[in-house]
């Protein structure tokens, strides 16, 4: 009988084999490239987007929010499907995705606004620390912060991040490359209304260099960090950080406009050859010791099950039946104000205070949850999106009172943003949708997802705190965003989460798949629980510890 693997490369033209092909060249698949290809290592990186230069990058803010030109649409043949339950209907997103994330070389390390905050030690053992929670698959990480301590210092500086400690912060064991950014007027409202009511405001973390740092310049404050591409590469991306430092050891490929649909395994369930489509539409194999996925949260479940075999029935590395379950969006909500003198917040980047008093779970709430708080413009610093949704309930949307709201209220406005927790519930899941294909005729991403019950709490508490420091800071007007399940996640997390018991996880403390010996996957899919809403930074810092372990094991001849 013909194994999979041989009636397969029997169709597709076969590339001399690697050592590594990974997918995807994000914030965890631009460190792995360069710190194997750094290790002597031959790397395939496959990269559905396309390479865009300094050059490229637009302020166009309908082609960049509105036609999807970083993140795709179902328009341009990346339709996505979403239901709250899995016992509704799933309907194809006509607006932004929900699972949203750049298809770009970089990944959404392009686009992202740059907020770096790390973890705490609680992060990693608050199962251990609080007990079940009914309903969830609250855990415990199978890694501790003091071990991954050494990876965060080693973001700081080889990515690039501009910071101060605070007051709250865990140890750490170097300081910050770089200072922090200069202030904004909505930081300076935000210190003032925060220590009004008896909070501790801090200097906002920023993977954006406050002054010249490894061969790149500083920010120019130009305003478009939030869904953008930054042309000054002050943006610390891995398009302008890791990639090309993994190109110029000339053992690394990045190879773009390449689609993966399947990873093809032997008789042995090992992978040796990754599937893809090129720009042409036209289908590739590319063979490999060792395949790494870091397609992110979404993108990476799904290609688990894309590649459900006879051997595999239920997607590949997913005998434990939790590949692309226990989704995790983080919870977001925002509190808006206007203030009586110019802001100019659509100059400079998002965020330059934060307030993290309320990170810890306190069991006097009454529910789960912690987060910080931001000061920024948001998506308001934007004029067709505050043009949209800047604008406060009691006014009209149309008519001579709308438009001086909007000539009036532009360069006064500011938001408070909360950013909190998001408990892993099995039914929040990433799957194929059975109807709905993509350009490719591929099934489409479902997301279900409904928040907690404890997260919408969670996010409503610390609302009711952001009001508290808008109003403390003098705003003329407060409103707020209403406090509803999410239908939107940019934060993609907890698909193939990572632990010991191979029953209860996709990877092990190394990344390293439980079924599959030569399959890693390395992205937001391997968080166990969420975090407080900023999750890039340990995103890169297990992809710098994972890469060492895999280099090791590489070297040992064990993948």
């Amino acid at each position: 009988m013909m194994a999979e693997g041989e009636a397969v490369m029997a169709q597709y033209p076969l590339r001399q084999e690697v050592d590594f092909v990974i997918v995807g060249s994000g914030a965890a698949g631009g460190v792995l490239a360069r710190e194997l290809s750094r290790a002597g290592f031959d790397v395939v990186v496959l990269e559905q987007g396309r390479w865009r230069k300094a050059q490229d990058f637009t302020h166009d803010e309908f082609d960049v929010f509105f036609q999807g030109e970083m993140t795709g649409s179902a328009a341009g043949g990346y339709p996505q499907t979403f239901r709250a339950s899995p016992d509704e209907p799933a309907v194809v997103a006509q607006n932004a995705p929900p699972a949203l994330y750049a298809r770009t070389v970089g990944g959404s390390s392009v686009h992202y606004s740059a907020n770096f905050w790390r973890m705490r030690p609680i992060d990693f053992n608050e199962r251990s620390r609080l007990g079940e929670i009914s309903g969830t698959g609250f855990s415990d990480w199978p890694i501790t912060y003091e071990e991954l301590e050494p990876y965060y210092t080693r973001v700081d500086w080889e990515i690039g991040v501009s910071g101060e400690p605070g007051p709250f912060d865990a140890p750490r064991s170097k300081p910050y490359p770089l200072p922090p950014l200069p202030v904004k007027s909505s930081g300076v409202l935000f210190e003032k209304g925060a220590r009004a009511i008896g909070l501790h405001p801090q200097s906002a973390p920023k993977a954006i260099l406050s002054k010249p740092f490894n061969g790149r310049p500083a920010c120019m404050h130009c305003g478009f960090c939030l869904g953008f591409g930054c042309e000054a590469n002050a943006k610390s991306s891995t398009l302008v950080t890791m990639i090309p430092e993994a190109v110029a050891t000339g053992r690394c490929e990045i190879r773009t406009e390449s689609t993966v649909f399947r990873l093809v395994t032997d008789a042995g369930g090992r992978i040796h050859e990754v599937l893809y489509y090129d720009s042409d539409g036209n289908e590739q194999a590319q063979r490999c010791k060792s395949a790494i996925l870091a397609a992110n949260g979404a993108e990476t479940a799904r290609l688990l099950l894309l590649s459900a075999s006879e051997q595999f029935p239920e997607g590949l590395a997913n005998s434990s039946g939790l590949v692309g379950k226990y989704l995790m969006f983080n919870s977001h909500v925002a509190a808006h104000a206007v203030f009586s003198e110019q802001l100019n917040e659509y100059k400079s980047v998002q965020c330059t205070r934060i307030a993290l008093d309320f990170y810890d779970t306190d069991e006097q709430r009454g529910f789960y949850g912690g987060g910080g708080l931001d000061a920024r413009p948001f998506l308001h610093s934007y004029p067709i999106f505050f043009a949209m949704s800047g604008v406060p309930p009691d006014v009209p949307r149309w008519g001579a009172e709308y438009k001086r709201w909007l000539e009036y209220a532009f360069t006064r406005n500011m938001t408070v943003l909360a950013n909190a927790t998001s408990l892993p519930v099995e039914s929040n899941a990433v799957s194929l949708d059975p109807d709905v294909r993509d350009k490719f005729d591929l099934p489409a991403l479902r997301v279900t997802y409904r928040d907690h019950d404890d997260d919408l709490a969670t996010v409503a508490f610390l609302q009711d705190r952001a009001v508290e420091i808008l109003e403390a800071a003098g705003a003329e007007k407060v409103w707020r965003d209403p406090v509803i399940p999410q239908t939107i996640g940019p934060h993609l997390l907890g698909t193939c989460r990572m632990g010991d018991d191979p029953a209860q996880s996709v990877v092990d403390r190394y990344h390293r798949s439980h079924e599959v010996p030569n399959l890693y996957i390395c992205d937001g899919s391997s968080f166990v629980s969420s975090g407080r809403g900023q999750p890039t930074m340990t995103i890169q810092a297990l992809a710098f510890r994972a890469a060492e372990h895999i280099a090791r094991a590489a070297n040992r001849g064990e993948v």
